[in-house]
């Protein structure tokens, strides 16, 4: 099981962070003797690159979309609308998964942030 962190929509239309994982239970050996584990494939709609700048600080606005977001240089950090705050560096990601709702904060720390969106089929079951 992989854990990371989704943010979701909450009834009073703001949002929240949820703990979830994806199985990773699809083991096979490869070519060199090591034994894999992989996830089921989950299916990408588009991707996009995207540099945030130093000194980023987004008022309250939901996801465009369900998507994965992996950082690839810096550190973000998300706050949700009950005031819970997150931090991703280089190597992690998150599900963003908070479309429709007032949404979350979100503002790079220390220095400009790389990120890859991984864009989601609305309707895809996750976690």
């Amino acid at each position: 099981m992989m854990k990371i962190t989704r943010f979701i929509p909450t009834e009073d239309g703001g949002s929240k962070f949820l703990d979830i994982g994806i199985p990773i239970d699809n083991a096979a050996t490869d070519a060199f003797g090591h034994l894999i584990h992989r996830s089921a494939v989950i299916p990408a709609q588009s991707t996009m690159l995207t540099e945030m700048p130093e000194g980023l600080n987004q008022n309250w606005h939901p996801a465009s979309r369900r998507q994965f977001v992996v950082v690839l240089a810096g550190t973000i950090e998300v706050e949700t609308s009950d005031g819970e705050k997150r931090r991703w560096s280089a190597g992690e990601f998150f599900l963003a998964d908070d479309a429709g709702s007032r949404g979350h904060r979100t503002r790079t720390i220390g220095g400009p942030a790389r990120v890859l969106f991984v864009h989601l089929p609305a309707d895809m079951a996750i976690g």
